[in-house]
């Protein structure tokens, strides 16, 4: 008797990747904007959470993909078998996942606020065709589909203007019917703007100038962060940064909108709304880490900032409610 038709064994195709799972501890911390990774060729999301241990980052990068992180908040490093991207606050830079997954991290006991764009070497290969001369080598790498080498950028610092990207991405300023053409305008500016390596050329004037502005408003926003309770003076400040402190007030309204003044107010609520969150301070002990000796000026500034008064935050936020 003939033995039948033997069974070929059915080959088990694995699950699509998806990075949902890696962003389940932070739950709403995590917002998808728009796109998607294997729809559009791209997505943009949102991240701001309070880490208490380190965040395995990496596990959210796509196979395949060149990701680029505008890091406002918290420390991280991306690393690969020999690049290593560190992000402090206030920098920007992407990296090529390929095969093989890369080791990322985020601090502990740190407020993260980044935004991301994730992008398909397709995507870039439809987009940039002519441009493989300038292009970054971590970019060239994902088109080419070459693993192992170009793995990270050197991170840099964010301008003011792309500052206010975040927020323009994060609240579109077009109707819902013509979002998919607008997102994909600011997601192709990203890329033209991070992603291209053109050669050195001589430096203008006037690029100069803004340079070396946008360089001493960070500077003036590092010293703030260093001591919020005890804060430089304005005079100090210029000393600090080699200008003169009225020159310093200009050129820091003009790069970010508010003054000096405004600024390290809102530094310090950000920061008491941290030490609030973590639940390791109350009230008292947060206005005194931030500078404040009156807890009624505390309460008002803090009431203006997020909406509530501080003895109920964050449960009786505007966005909680």
């Amino acid at each position: 008797m003939n033995p039948g038709p033997s069974k070929q064994p059915v080959l088990q195709r694995p699950p699509p990747f998806t990075e949902a799972g890696a962003w389940r501890d932070v739950g709403k911390g995590w917002q998808p904007l728009f796109g998607s990774f294997h729809g559009a060729g791209y997505s943009i999301e949102w991240h701001d959470f309070f880490a208490k241990r380190e965040f395995d980052w990496g596990a959210s990068f796509h196979p395949g993909c060149v990701e680029l992180c505008l890091n406002l908040d918290g420390h991280g490093f991306v690393a690969g078998k020999k690049e290593r991207a560190e992000f402090s606050p206030g920098t920007a830079g992407f990296y090529h996942r390929g095969d093989e997954p890369l080791t990322a991290q985020r601090a502990a006991d740190e407020q993260h606020r980044f935004l991301t764009v994730e992008f398909s070497g397709a995507f870039l290969a439809r987009h940039l065709a002519g441009m493989e001369p300038v292009l970054h080598p971590v970019a060239r790498a994902a088109i080419e589909n070459v693993s192992g080498k170009n793995t990270a950028s050197v991170p840099v610092r964010l301008g003011a203007a792309q500052q206010q990207l975040i927020a323009t991405l994060r609240q579109p300023p077009v109707y819902a019917t013509a979002q998919p053409l607008w997102y994909q305008c600011k997601a192709l500016e990203l890329a033209v703007t991070f992603l291209l390596a053109p050669p050195p050329e001589q430096e203008m004037f006037c690029t100069r100038q803004q340079r070396v502005a946008q360089e001493r408003v960070e500077q003036v926003i590092f010293l703030l962060k260093q001591n919020l309770a005890a804060p430089p003076a304005l005079e100090e400040l210029g000393k600090k940064i080699g200008c003169s402190h009225f020159y310093l007030s200009r050129i820091f309204s003009a790069q970010t909108g508010h003054t000096i003044t405004q600024h390290l107010r809102q530094l310090r609520m950000e920061r008491a709304a941290e030490l609030l969150k973590a639940g390791d301070h109350n009230v008292t002990e947060a206005a005194l880490e931030v500078g404040y000796n009156s807890l009624s000026h505390f309460s008002a500034a803090f009431h203006e900032t997020f909406g509530c008064c501080p003895g109920l935050y964050p449960l009786k936020t505007p966005a909680q409610k």
